[in-house]
This record gives structure tokens, C-alpha cells and sequence, in this order.
């Protein structure tokens, strides 16, 4: 049986120099990083492998000690410093690739993990957050469980053996709540979308405004599929429109939403909350036919490169799940591969000639099929290189078309 610990002890059981593998979403394990942050000392040479994500997860890396590193797939603004010089280690790598880092790459000498109390056959739910633990759990020396009274008992979730767990506590957490609301962009931007989902669509789409108006959306289409890396309060939309295939589980590797969310989620039948080497796996992707993916990008240029990930020259995000599901959106029998963004912000447009020295492709050309703003599709598939351009020109902000034209010309008199 795992030994009980008690919260003011939990940083106690960090070996020295050992990697740490901690969940984020839903997951993270916040009565943990509350005591190693009490105890700096701890985590003196540790290595920290995390799936954090942006807007939902962080931590002080300056309260940790000074010879701690974290590795993870998203940086975002509170890593900056740490990042340049080295405390802070970016992976570029897709959700997938980081599947593959886990199981070929790394040693982890402990795991956190955050789950429901056990049932009554002594299984417990990972609930809302299953991500990479699947595959952590397998290559962990030793695993510390925090059965959170907060964590919903999913029975379509990954669970895990309270025997098989190393050390166990008992903790009252919240879990990150996750709402936002739309304007008339969004709105526009989604209806743009949903004239490319079809009744019996399977699809994918992420966190923010745009899926979330876009789930209201497509409340009057039937038999959708929901196949993606996260789900949030859309779903239940969906659900309770009679949108969805009932012969169809929905899946995910997380659910990141309010709290209403997760306790619908507890009683919703089907569910299925699976890890990443599932859900993102190229060979699962590609048996869903008519698989639509949608995703979002900071800037886009006139080739369809989309840059997913800096801001003027700075690291703000990763590439996530993203470059996984357009992939096999673009190669699925029926599927397409969206991208979706503003046309425009305060400073300039976000539709450029060619992405430049301070951005990064994220997601090549080559698996776009649609770029959609708040002014219409530019529709990529069988399009040219110089036809891509001037579709996508014409979704651009109208104040900005006339010089993305000229930047065109200049462009193609050298192709």
C-alpha cells in the first residue's frame, strides 16, 4: 500500500538531481508546487519535465533554486528570462513528439499525479486531465498520487491502481477554470467556420473565443464527432442540442473549462478522456474520415505559413497538438485543415507577405486546405502558389490589401 504523506511533507520525498515529470491543464499539482516553492531547497538540481500550458498554468521558476530546470513543450511570458539563460528548456515538438520524448528519451525518477478518490475497486480517475500520464506512469521509478477532493470521478477516463501509487495525500484544490467571451469578430470569424462543418463532420477544435462561439454555431448540425485535444463548455452545448453522433464517444486528452463543466462531464455517458499517445497518434487521426481540424495562429503569410507561436521575436506558446491534427485534417478521406485568425490587431495586420526573422512556421504550408478571418475562406486546396496568395489576400483586412498586393508582385517577379 502507498505511504501517506501529509501536504507540509510532500517536496520532502524529491531525490536529489532526480527528473520530475508534472502534469498541467487540469491536472497540475498544485498542493505539490505549493510546498516545493515553500522549499526551494528541494529542488535543488531538479529537473522539472512539465506540459503546462499557457493562460491555465504556471510557476515562479525565480522561487525555485537557481540550478532547477524546467522542460516543457509551451514557454510563455513568465519563462522569458529563463529561458535565455537556459533555466527554462523549449521543446519544439508537437503533442505526439512529446509522446515519443517521453517514452524514448527520458528517465523520470518521480511522477505527480493529481486524481480522484478511488472507487469502490480501488481505481482512480484521472477525471478531466489525462495528457501524457500514461505514458509518465510507465517510465516513473516512483509515483506520487494527490487524491483531490476538487478531481471528478470520470468513468471514461484513464485510472489508475491506488496500489500501484508510491505515496499518496489527501488535498482540496481547485481546478483552473477556463471561460471567455466573444465580440463581433469572433463571431464573424466563426461563422466563417462553420459553412465548412457538415452534418457527420468528425472535428477538432481548441480552447478560446472562436471555438467557443463556434460550438453554439453548429448546435443545429447532426451526428458531430468530437475528436480533439481539449474540450471545454461548448461541448455541453453540443450535447444537449442533440449534435452529436450518438454512436460516437467524444474524445480528448483533457477537459479544461468552468466548474459547471466538470461536474456535467461526471454524469455525461461516453466521454472518453484518453492519454496523447492516443488521441494525437497520427494512426487513430487518420481512421476518422471527413476530419476537420481547427486552429488558431498569430500571423499567417501569403504562402499559408502559419506562425503559431511569436510575438515581435518572442516565444509566447508552442506548437501543442496543433501541427498532429492538421497533418491528418489535410490528408484524412473528407477532412480539411483550417486555420483561424483576426485579420488585424493594434499594430498592423496578421496576414503578412512572408513571415519574417522574428516569427516561426508552426505549420507548414502544406497542411493548410483553408485560412479563415472575420472577412471570409481563402480556399488553399488545389490552389496554386500565386492563386494561395491571392485568396488569402482577399481575407485580409481591407486597409491592408493593397500593400500585400505590392509585396506579392515583388514576390512572385522572383519565384
Amino acid at each position: 500500500m502507498p505511504q501517506k504523506l501529509s501536504e507540509d511533507s510532500l517536496a520532502d520525498i524529491v531525490a536529489p538531481d532526480e527528473t520530475i515529470f508534472i502534469p498541467g491543464s487540469a491536472g497540475a499539482p498544485l498542493a505539490f508546487l505549493a510546498d516545493l516553492l515553500r522549499k526551494p531547497e528541494r529542488s535543488r538540481n531538479a529537473k522539472l519535465l512539465t506540459s503546462f500550458i499557457p493562460g491555465i498554468n504556471t510557476i515562479d521558476i525565480d522561487q525555485l533554486d537557481p540550478s532547477v530546470s524546467i522542460t516543457g513543450m509551451f514557454t510563455q511570458p513568465a519563462f522569458t528570462r529563463a529561458q535565455r539563460d537556459g533555466r527554462f528548456r523549449a521543446l519544439p515538438v508537437s503533442y505526439a513528439g512529446f509522446v515519443s520524448h517521453l517514452r524514448d528519451n527520458v528517465d523520470i525518477g518521480l511522477t505527480v499525479v493529481q486524481l480522484a478518490a478511488p472507487d469502490a475497486n480501488g481505481q482512480c480517475s484521472l477525471g478531466p486531465a489525462v495528457e501524457f500520464m500514461p505514458v509518465a506512469l510507465q517510465k516513473s521509478r516512483r509515483v506520487l498520487g494527490l487524491i483531490n477532493r476538487r478531481t471528478p470521478r470520470i468513468p471514461g477516463a484513464v485510472s489508475v491502481p491506488y496500489d500501484k501509487l508510491d505515496f499518496v495525500c489527501e488535498v482540496d484544490t481547485p481546478l483552473p477554470e477556463y471561460n471567455v467571451t466573444g465580440d463581433d469578430v469572433t463571431q464573424a470569424i466563426a461563422r466563417n467556420i462553420a459553412q465548412l462543418i457538415p452534418d457527420g463532420a468528425a472535428f477538432q477544435i481548441g480552447l478560446g473565443k472562436v471555438p467557443a462561439a463556434l460550438s453554439t454555431l453548429l448546435c443545429d448540425r447532426k451526428n458531430l464527432r468530437l475528436h480533439s485535444g481539449m474540450l471545454s463548455d461548448g461541448m455541453i452545448e453540443l450535447a444537449e442540442a442533440g449534435a452529436l453522433d450518438p454512436d460516437f464517444a467524444p474524445t480528448t486528452c483533457v477537459l479544461v473549462g468552468t466548474d459547471k463543466f466538470y461536474r456535467w462531464a461526471a454524469d455525461y455517458k461516453g466521454l472518453r478522456i484518453l492519454g496523447c499517445d492516443f488521441t494525437h497518434d497520427p494512426r487513430t487521426l487518420l481512421n476518422l474520415d471527413g476530419f476537420i481540424a481547427v486552429n488558431s495562429a498569430l500571423e499567417v503569410d501569403l504562402f499559408g505559413q502559419c506562425n503559431l507561436e511569436f510575438v515581435d521575436g518572442r516565444a509566447v506558446s508552442g506548437a501543442g497538438g496543433a501541427p498532429d491534427f492538421a497533418r491528418c485534417a489535410r490528408l484524412s478521406r473528407g477532412g480539411r485543415s483550417i486555420v483561424a485568425l483576426n485579420a488585424s490587431y493594434s499594430k498592423g495586420s496578421r496576414i503578412l507577405p512572408c513571415l519574417t526573422e522574428k516569427a516561426i512556421t508552426s505549420l507548414p504550408r502544406v497542411d493548410i486546405d483553408a485560412i479563415i478571418t472575420e472577412h471570409g475562406i481563402a480556399h488553399l486546396t488545389g490552389a496554386s502558389v500565386h492563386e494561395r496568395a491571392q485568396a488569402i489576400i482577399s481575407v485580409a483586412a481591407p486597409e491592408f490589401r493593397e500593400e500585400l498586393q505590392r509585396a506579392w508582385s515583388t514576390i512572385a517577379a522572383r519565384l
